[in-house]
């Protein structure tokens, strides 16, 4: 079981092929049959042992890290010594400082919070103490029963237990020996789904009789289904022997929470074999577009530095041991290849993802992965979810269509009149509650049939769901007095879908109220008062395979046993009886933006259901193929069902998502929906939300199953231009099987793409495909579990905090509150943290490049000789102390303010193409930086008077002043740290020049002599680069420029 569940845990390659079934004994973890992994939990990647090294590998592992460290090496050679020991190895040290240093945080957290969730105490039932005993979390063993009693404690991160004897707190569990849970951090979904225990074990008297009695769990094999529990009860000192079938309702999963009351069950996986482990996979490790192209750059520098050194070589005519000249000048020229490139961009990431942080405009923002920001700034294909990204995945009841009449918000008022009258009139009216008619003259007979049409309709959505009430305390009325008297100001509504809840609420504001239910009953209050009673005989839960979900209740007060039934229209129109209007209505509906649910009943008789009853039990009880045998004893009951209404249920969209959108097309992003929703529903919301604007044609793919249609439609719509693509998600996958680079090439020439019916993994296929296929970059912005791998798959994954919960945001690079944050993330921060990582890599390429230029020129002047221009202090204190904070300060740089990006979006096209990193920028950099290399050194030369060290002071002096300068002519928006930073580096070179008297002359320095040459130096190398900058903005202006002016 320990093979391969990290690297593969969704595979049989080795690991899952050793899982089997077992069969686990209460309170005897002794009598396990085979070894389990231990309840621990362990997510650091080194130990105390593997720490240092296991670092260093992973930094040495990378070339330009590795020649970094050659060089240094090298420095222990006699004959390529080229200066002192710390010129090499300081900058090395630091560059590994910091990065120990951030690796020892991250695993001194990782470790403190293992440790935490490890050393959580449970209570665990024993039988030798007849009694409870604490134990740890990583203590805990299959066939322990353990206790969980507070309401915020989640269940032990390891372990997966089986309710067998439940305590509860009315306040929130009404329904007698059952509980509700919450399985946000496993599924995403923030509703609380019902829980119900072990039937024989709940009649014990205490928690405690659970030990004396002799049972044990049998229970499929380790997999990666959430949804689905396969296992059976067996208790062998019965009379005769007790048997239940255990599924999904009797779990408690990992890291789930209970609301409130005690919980005793059996724990059945430990470790590595949980659910929530299983189900967990590495993400892709991501690296930004950005670091490679720096990575492309810093290769052809190292390229320069090979053939710089070999030109050198050549001049001298291979004279010599030419192979170790060719090494001393591979390490006087080392320069060219920065070491503090790496170092200044993760720093500056650091500050960019601070500032997403801080932005009090997208307040909630969180920055997950510190290390893309600028791939935000170059976003071609925006991939998004539709329920709960683009819509609140807040449920509004709008429409109750009857095939011949609906009701839509403005005449709900009818319905609960409707269904008041069918709850006030006598035996004799036209109607009771139970819907029986009585002879009536033919006038008033339509009135009648459409009262009992209605009312059939509101008791039937009144009953077919999961939902529970619950009473809560409101200051006035404490919690017990409020269930028993179903007071309507406590009551609040539970379950496991925010669509169910809507329902019950339309029918409570019509008259018919969900007052009371539990494990086996429910009760419904009528408009005049009066209590109905329902047995409930069967329930049949909602699944994504199934897409219905069904229900058997017994009336109390007449003894009929009804059977109700709602679903997608899908599934429901080979159900219910023959009828003409149902495809077309469901459409029209689905038009207008509606989720739309089918409701339908039948009536059983007593012979009927005994029947079922004895087929469905033995069902449950199979351990092979039980899903199987359930589903069909199920479908023989929906046959023939009589089709009562259709309700439409509208899901709004989020606050200003129209906009947003707008913006992002105008950014020359292109948006793609990808939703689980039908065809129509999501159709409408395309043009509700202007995905798809109103002069823009819409073409629907029409469904395809082979490859002669999927060849036909292709060629239909390669016909079509400029036109929005609509698709669903078996069609996509039969043109993806047969077709697969002529539909990406279609597809991406569309403004807009929508995909429904769309399956999990097939979002993540086609993140996939446009990253393949067009070699752009994608994000994908998502709300619930189902999106977590598409998000994980894209460039940028985008969370949004919502109601399906936060396994989206906590699986994202970057998690934001609402939709309409992405506008801002993308057009401010990411624009923003492109430009100006783009600037920092090629203005420290450029300080590289300029001291490796004045090194050739000084060699080549002087016989080629591989003598080191720079020494000790100079060289290290060039690229930190006396240049670092103005290079670095270019983070804050910004073109125009954030207003203006939002304003016109058009500016983030530009970054598309890539052109504020580009080979001809760099290769403009590179000339500068030969240029003013060049001007500095012969500079120094010619003015230079009689001592060498007189060079050394010229130069350098000159060459720091120069780099302050370059900086303020890059800088396009001052900040007053930027001024900080040039005044304090400059300040930090004028005090240091009374330590450097080694390396400069200090008299010579006071001079004006040297002040008058070190201002024309510095004149000539700057000065024809301002006059050019002047030019270009007078004839040549950029696009932002005219903005700003």
């Amino acid at each position: 079981s320990f093979k391969c569940i990290w690297c593969c845990p969704w595979s049989r390659c080795c690991g899952m092929g050793d899982f089997r079934p077992r069969t686990v004994w209460l309170g005897h973890p002794e009598k396990r049959e085979q070894r389990y992994p231990r309840n621990f939990i362990n997510n650091q990647k080194y130990n105390f042992f593997t720490f240092l090294p296991g670092v260093l590998f992973n930094q040495f592992k990378y070339f330009f890290n590795l020649y970094f460290l050659l060089l240094a090496c090298s420095q222990f050679v006699n004959d390529l010594r080229l200066g002192a020991l710390y010129t090499y190895w300081v900058p090395l040290g630091i560059v590994l400082i910091i990065t120990i240093m951030r690796e020892a945080v991250e695993e001194i957290r990782c470790y403190c919070r293992d440790k935490e969730v490890n050393s959580q105490i449970y209570s665990k039932l024993s039988i030798r103490g007849k009694g409870t005993v604490k134990v740890k979390s990583s203590g805990i063993q299959v066939g322990d029963l353990i206790i969980v009693e507070k309401p915020t404690q989640r269940f032990p991160l390891e372990v997966s237990v089986t309710p067998f004897w439940i305590s509860y707190f009315p306040h929130f569990c009404p329904v007698l020996g059952s509980c509700f849970l919450r399985t946000d951090q496993l599924d995403g979904e923030t509703d609380w789904k019902l829980r119900h225990p072990v039937a024989c074990t709940q009649r014990l008297p205490t928690a405690a009789d659970i030990l004396q009695i002799r049972s044990y769990v049998y229970a499929e094999e380790p997999n990666i289904d959430i949804h689905n529990f396969i296992g059976t009860f067996t208790r062998e000192d019965g009379d005769p022997p007790v048997n239940e079938s255990l599924s999904i309702e009797n779990t408690l999963w990992a890291s789930t929470v209970i609301a409130s009351g005690t919980v005793v069950g059996v724990v059945i996986y430990t470790g590595k074999e949980l659910r929530s482990v299983m189900n967990t996979s590495d993400p892709r490790h991501k690296v930004g577009l950005f670091d490679l192209e720096v990575n492309c750059l810093t290769k052809i520098l190292f390229g320069a530095l090979v053939v710089v050194s070999l030109v050198m070589v050549a001049l001298q005519h291979f004279a010599g041991r030419w192979y170790l000249q060719i090494f001393r000048f591979l390490l006087l020229f080392y320069n060219i290849v920065p070491i503090s490139l790496r170092v200044n961009l993760d720093m500056g990431k650091m500050v960019f993802s601070w500032m997403i942080r801080r932005d009090s405009k997208i307040p909630g923002t969180v920055v997950r992965a510190s290390t893309i920001p600028e791939q935000l700034g170059r976003i071609s294909y925006l991939l998004t979810d539709k329920t709960g990204t683009l819509t609140q995945n807040e449920m509004v009841f709008r429409r109750l269509h009857l095939g011949t009449v609906a009701y839509g918000m403005d005449s709900m008022d009818e319905v609960q009149s409707h269904v008041f009258s069918a709850y006030t009139q006598f035996n004799d009216s036209t109607i009771n509650p139970c819907g029986n008619t009585t002879p009536i003259p033919a006038a008033t007979k339509v009135r009648k049939t459409i009262n009992s049409r209605v009312h059939e309709a509101v008791k039937a959505i009144a009953l077919v769901h999961c939902v529970t009430p619950a009473y809560e305390a409101n200051g006035v009325t404490d919690q017990a007095e409020a269930e028993q008297h179903y007071e309507d100001t406590c009551r609040v509504y539970q379950a496991a879908s925010p669509d169910e809840v809507s329902l019950v609420q339309w029918t409570e504001s019509v008259g018919l109220t969900l007052v009371g239910r539990d494990q086996n009953s429910m009760q419904l209050r009528t408009p005049t008062g009066q209590i109905l009673n329902f047995t409930i005989l069967q329930i049949f839960p909602f699944t994504y395979e199934s897409k219905r979900m069904g229900i058997i209740v017994r009336d109390e007060s007449t003894g009929e046993m009804t059977f109700y039934m709602k679903g997608a229209d899908v599934v429901m129109a080979g159900i219910v009886q023959y009828n003409d209007w149902l495809e077309e209505e469901c459409g029209n509906m689905a038009r207008e933006g509606l989720r739309v649910l089918v409701v339908s009943k039948k009536s059983l008789t007593e012979e009927q259901y005994q029947d079922f009853e004895a087929r469905y039990v033995q069902a449950k009880l199979s351990v092979h193929d039980r899903s199987l045998k359930v589903a069909t004893v199920i479908e023989s009951l929906e046959m023939e069902m009589e089709l009562l209404c259709l309700t439409g249920v509208e899901d709004q969209l989020q606050a200003d998502v129209r906009p947003t959108l707008e913006i992002l097309r105008n950014a020359g992003i292109k948006v793609w929906m990808l939703t689980g929703d039908k065809l129509e529903t999501a159709t409408c919301t395309a043009k509700n939300a202007h995905l798809v604007t109103r002069n823009q044609e819409i073409h629907i793919f029409n469904s395809v199953t082979t490859r002669g249609e999927a060849h036909l439609e292709l060629n239909a719509f390669r016909r079509k231009h400029d036109c929005a693509l609509v698709i669903s998600g078996d069609s996509l996958e039969v043109c993806l099987k047969f077709y697969e680079y002529e539909f990406m090439e279609l597809a991406c020439q569309c403004p807009a793409v929508v995909c429904c019916r769309c399956a999990p993994t097939q979002k993540a296929q086609i993140v996939r495909l446009l990253q393949e296929r067009t070699g752009k970059l994608t994000c994908a912005v998502g709300d619930g579990g189902n999106d977590v791998s598409m998000i994980q798959e894209a460039d940028c994954g985008v969370g949004v905090e919502g109601k399906e919960g936060k396994q989206a945001s906590l699986a994202a690079d970057f998690s934001v509150t609402q939709f309409k944050h992405l506008g801002r993330l993308l057009m401010v921060h990411g624009r923003n943290s492109y430009k100006r990582s783009a600037g920092l890599s090629q203005f420290v390429i450029h300080r590289s490049l300029c001291i490796s230029t004045m090194q050739a020129v000084f060699s080549s002047v002087f016989y080629f000789a591989s003598v080191p221009l720079y020494q000790g202090f100079l060289i290290i204190g060039y690229s930190t102390i006396y240049t670092m904070f103005p290079v670095f300060s270019l983070v804050l740089d910004k073109d125009v303010k954030s207003e203006v990006a939002m304003l016109y979006p058009e500016l983030y096209k530009d970054l598309l193409k890539g052109r504020p990193l580009s080979f001809k920028t760099f290769l403009i950099w590179v000339l500068i930086s030969i240029y003013q290399g060049s001007i500095i050194m012969y500079g120094a030369m010619l003015l230079f008077e009689s001592e060498f060290v007189h060079i050394v002071a010229i130069s350098f002096t000159s060459l720091i002043l120069t780099e302050l300068l370059m900086v303020a002519l890059t800088i396009q928006t001052w900040h007053w740290l930027m001024i900080v930073a040039e005044l304090l580096s400059l300040a930090c070179y004028i005090a240091s020049l009374v330590f450097l008297h080694e390396f400069i002359d200090v008299y010579f320095i006071a001079t004006m002599s040297f002040l008058w040459k070190v201002t024309v130096i510095t004149l000539v190398s700057c000065l024809p680069l301002y006059i050019l900058k002047y030019l270009r903005r007078r004839f040549s202006p950029p696009n932002y420029s005219k903005l700003t002016t």
